[in-house]
């Protein structure tokens, strides 16, 4: 578009590629390095935008909703940046990881508890519906549904994330309990 000044008329055809019906997004629940650990199942939506990153620095750098969600969004552009969901039931949700991009969440239902930073360092605070945080590059962070008093019910969280193609990174300790859980499954077959 030359200026975004010059208005143009748009067919109901075009502005339809732009519509999500949540009754018809397909989420993942595979693709990310902790997806298979069982206090992180949970199902991604890629909404609009997560075009894969197409830098890959490690096994720990991916998506931010793996590789399975973002090769289907349901509003596949790059307009600098994306919007997704995570349903979960309680107790579920990802380790500690880091974006490239900013990445604000928002609680739809349910409440969710929003953690920052590791060890010693950890802090956290719960949000209620529509209760919004935003994390900044550079800040490791996680969520998990805390809907306790609700054990069957899975519960959406939107989040937000700059960005063309946004990259996650799991954190150091995030990956050493990805390796722990492969190591456990190994063991069991054994």
């Amino acid at each position: 578009m030359k200026d975004w000044r010059d208005m143009r008329v748009w067919t109901r055809d075009e502005m339809m590629k732009r519509v999500a019906r949540f009754k018809d997004l397909k989420g993942s629940d595979g693709g990310l390095p902790d997806s298979d650990v069982p206090e992180c199942r949970r199902t991604l939506f890629a909404v609009i935008g997560f075009q894969p990153p197409s830098d890959k620095q490690n096994e720990a750098t991916t998506s931010p909703v793996g590789d399975n969600a973002s090769a289907m969004p349901a509003i596949p552009i790059a307009e600098g940046f994306n919007l997704g969901y995570c349903k979960a039931l309680p107790g579920k949700g990802p380790l500690m990881h880091n974006h490239d991009t900013n990445e604000t969440f928002i609680a739809m239902t349910g409440r969710w508890r929003c953690e920052w930073n590791e060890g010693d360092a950890l802090e956290g605070i719960d949000l209620e519906p529509l209760d919004v945080i935003s994390f900044p590059v550079g800040v490791a962070r996680r969520f998990m549904n805390v809907t306790y008093d609700e054990p069957d019910r899975e519960h959406i969280l939107m989040f937000v994330i700059g960005g063309n193609e946004p990259q996650a990174e799991f954190t150091p300790e995030a990956m050493k309990r990805c390796e722990a859980w492969e190591a456990e499954k190994a063991a069991q077959r054994a």
